[in-house]
């Protein structure tokens, strides 16, 4: 599942159903509720902010696996931002070789990078595998899940017939 916190309920919800339940239900409830928010999937930037993967949910969401000696990421960098002014699209760039930090941000400057690039790899939270090759394309639909993966260049209209949009 792509976004975790999603089928649980609401604060105002458990506490609703606290003034239902007997005495020996109400542990319970209140630890389902303090857990609730250990599942929430953050995203740390390059410019140093935090995005919430939740708070994508009902759009798409690319995410880009990129490295500075890779030829054909350099080519779609142009297609990746045009595809983030998309309002129903969120491009996510990953650096390959981990770069971080204030290089990270120098890096994406220097290659034309508009959209956000994370610090660290989103992948093994949702349980992808290491691109093999790049760039790679990961393409999630609006209810969370994969929707496919690509490997390649890819242009804006690829990706946008690619999601129907």
């Amino acid at each position: 599942m792509q976004y975790p916190a999603a089928f649980l309920p609401s604060a105002s919800r458990l506490f609703r159903r606290l003034t239902r339940h007997s005495r020996r239900t109400a542990p319970l409830l209140l630890a389902m509720a303090a857990l609730a928010g250990c599942n929430r999937v953050e995203l740390p930037t390059a410019e140093g902010g935090v995005l919430e993967w939740q708070s994508m949910r009902g759009q798409w969401v690319v995410v880009n696996y990129w490295a500075e000696w890779c030829k054909p990421c350099l080519e779609e960098i142009p297609e990746l931002n045009a595809l983030d002014e998309q309002s129903a699209v969120t491009v996510l760039g990953v650096n390959f070789d981990g770069v971080g930090g204030d290089d990270l941000v120098a890096l994406g400057d220097t290659m034309g990078i508009r959209y956000a690039m994370l610090t660290t790899d989103p992948g093994p939270e949702f349980g992808w595998q290491l691109p093999v090759a790049l760039p790679a394309t990961f393409i999630v639909a609006p209810d969370g899940e994969l929707h496919e993966a690509r490997f390649g260049p890819q242009t804006e209209q690829q990706l946008l017939d690619a999601m129907g949009l």
